[in-house]
């Protein structure tokens, strides 16, 4: 892949972003030889970096080049807040960027939800990534948004690939 792509995900705290995102990072990388770079909002600047068990520390361990970016800083040789543009300059070499949270931005988004869905997701959602506990027959789902089954990576994965945009 000579383009450069780029796909959102958003969802409430503790919706699976996090996991999904590793598996989909790990598929792009193993199983089609992507070049994956991940950035992760943290709106309330509390990641840590190289502690086990922290989401940034599962993202490095993906072998994907990683950036945590927050209101006050940006890790990745950088003490500042960038935005996007500038995290992408920072990045060089990637095929896809995969962005987790930053709902404004104007990328194909994913969001992952379980139990129950927040209607309030709809205008910023391109696909819907849910499991068995959500019943789409409670809602009124808008007719273009793409319902992704949250345990199948390969699903997930052939939706970003035909989705993502070209940055």
């Amino acid at each position: 892949m000579n383009i450069r792509k780029a796909v959102a995900f958003t969802g409430p705290s503790n919706s699976g972003k996090t996991t999904l995102i590793l598996k989909v990072a790990r598929k792009l990388i193993h199983d089609h030889s992507l070049r994956v770079a991940i950035v992760k909002n943290d709106p309330k600047d509390k990641a840590r970096f190289d502690v086990p068990g922290k989401d940034s520390y599962k993202f490095s361990d993906t072998g994907a080049e990683v950036v945590v970016t927050s209101p006050n800083r940006t890790t990745y040789f950088s003490q500042k807040h960038s935005d996007l543009d500038e995290i992408i300059g920072m990045l060089k070499e990637f095929d896809i960027l995969l962005v987790e949270g930053l709902k404004n931005l104007p990328l194909p988004r994913i969001s992952i939800f379980r139990e129950k869905l927040d209607e309030d997701y709809f205008g910023f959602m391109n696909a819907l990534a849910i499991d068995d506990s959500v019943d789409l027959s409670n809602y009124n789902l808008p007719p273009d948004i793409n319902v992704l089954d949250l345990n199948n990576e390969d699903n997930i994965v052939a939706w970003i690939l035909k989705n993502a945009k070209e940055i």
